[in-house]
């Protein structure tokens, strides 16, 4: 029997690493984000400040640089072994048992070899801009770019690796609105449906 999981993809700054959490607390199941890093090193030897940045992002902004940056004679990159690392990572932890999975393309790893729910959070760019000032702080880059900058290399990752547009609602279950409904609300609504 497939166990139960649910996979959390979200726009960088709407807190959908939160939400994984509290929905994971609120069922008692265990949520993989850094744990995922951890267990993805342990796999790799890749430094976890290595996968934490390339584990769910290009290197670059588009998918035809993706394409084509950082690959040998034969169009094979270092980031193509995470990805199967990470691949054979999230399919052992689903296998396990019923979870929480944020991000890195687990909704896509996990299509046919688990009964996921497969949810994107979201909130306005005022809200996330708001939100990733509190959580991290100022810097130089505006929050905004920043936003922009994160959602757009998470966009290319997920394209190149799943042929999918990231955030295209035909991919999840469920959409919902952090800024609007708040995270407390949210992972109610997601452990209400579990």
């Amino acid at each position: 029997m497939k166990n139960r999981v649910i996979t959390i993809s979200r726009q960088f700054g709407s807190g959908g690493r939160t939400v994984g959490r509290k929905v994971a607390e609120q069922l008692g199941i265990p949520c993989y984000d850094h744990e995922l890093i951890e267990k993805i090193a342990e796999e790799s030897g890749f430094a976890k400040e290595y996968i934490a940045e390339r584990g769910e992002y290009s290197s670059h902004g588009g998918w035809f640089a993706n394409a084509f940056s950082d690959r040998d004679f034969y169009g094979h990159s270092t980031q193509d072994d995470l990805w199967a690392i990470q691949r054979k990572v999230i399919l052992k932890l689903a296998e396990e048992g019923p979870c929480v999975i944020v991000g890195r393309c687990a909704d896509y790893i996990l299509r046919d070899e688990a009964d996921c729910l497969n949810v994107f959070i979201h909130a306005s760019i005022a809200k996330r801009a708001e939100r990733i000032v509190e959580q991290y702080g100022e810097r130089e880059v505006s929050p905004e770019k920043r936003l922009k900058d994160k959602d757009k290399r998470r966009a290319s990752y997920y394209q190149f690796y799943t042929d999918q547009k990231w955030g295209a609602m035909q991919n999840y279950h469920i959409a919902l609105d952090s800024g609007v409904l708040g995270i407390e609300k949210c992972a109610e609504i997601l452990a209400g449906l579990f």
